[in-house]
C-alpha cells in the first residue's frame, strides 16, 4: 500500500469514527474465510459495515475524534462494526460471537462514551431504531383507539335511550 492509498484509509476511518453512532471493536484471529463472510453478512443484514484495517493506521484516524480513548484497544487482528444506529453493529457482533468464541468483543465507543465488553452487550441487547419507531407508533395509536371507543360509547348510550323514549312514545 503507497502513501496516497493509506492516506485516503486514515481519512475513511477519520470520517467513520467522526460520524458513527457507535463502533465495536474485536478480535477476529482464527475465523476462517466462509465464518469471515458470515459475519460480513451479519453485520450488512443489521445495516451496519465491517472493517479490516491495520492497527497503525486506526490509531492515526482515531486522532482528534471523540473516540481517541479507544486506542489501546487496536493490538492483534483488530475488527471494527460501526452503525449509524447504536444498537446495530453492537447486536449483530455479540449474536455472532454468542456461536463463534474466536470473535472476541473488546469493547468500542458510541461517540465520547467508551465501552466495555459487557457495554457493547448490554447495547445490544436493547430494541433497534426500528423496533423502538414501531413501539412507539403503537403507543401513540392504542390511546386513540381508546379514546374513539370512549367518545362511541357514550353516543351509543345516548341513541339507545332515545331510541327507548321513541318505543315508549309509539307503544303508548
Amino acid at each position: 500500500m503507497n502513501r496516497a492509498e493509506k492516506s485516503e484509509v486514515v481519512t475513511s476511518l477519520h470520517d467513520v469514527f467522526q460520524n458513527a453512532g457507535v463502533v465495536v471493536v474485536a478480535h477476529y484471529s482464527g475465523l476462517t474465510v466462509a465464518e469471515m463472510t458470515d459475519l460480513r453478512g451479519r453485520i450488512r443484514g443489521a445495516g451496519a459495515n465491517l472493517k479490516v484495517a491495520k492497527n497503525r493506521l486506526v490509531k492515526l484516524a482515531l486522532e482528534g475524534t471523540e473516540a481517541a480513548h479507544t486506542t489501546d484497544l487496536f493490538t492483534g487482528p483488530t475488527v471494527i462494526a460501526y452503525s449509524d444506529d447504536p444498537v446495530a453493529a453492537p447486536k449483530a457482533a455479540a449474536e455472532f460471537a454468542k456461536g463463534n468464541d474466536k470473535l472476541v468483543i473488546l469493547g468500542g465507543a458510541m461517540g465520547a462514551t467508551a465501552l466495555d465488553p459487557e457495554g457493547v452487550k448490554t447495547l445490544a441487547n436493547l430494541p433497534s431504531l426500528d423496533e423502538l419507531h414501531a413501539i412507539i407508533a403503537g403507543l401513540v395509536n392504542r390511546p386513540a383507539t381508546k379514546v374513539a371507543t370512549v367518545l362511541q360509547a357514550p353516543a351509543g348510550q345516548l341513541a339507545r335511550v332515545f331510541g327507548a323514549y321513541a318505543n315508549e312514545g309509539n307503544a303508548a
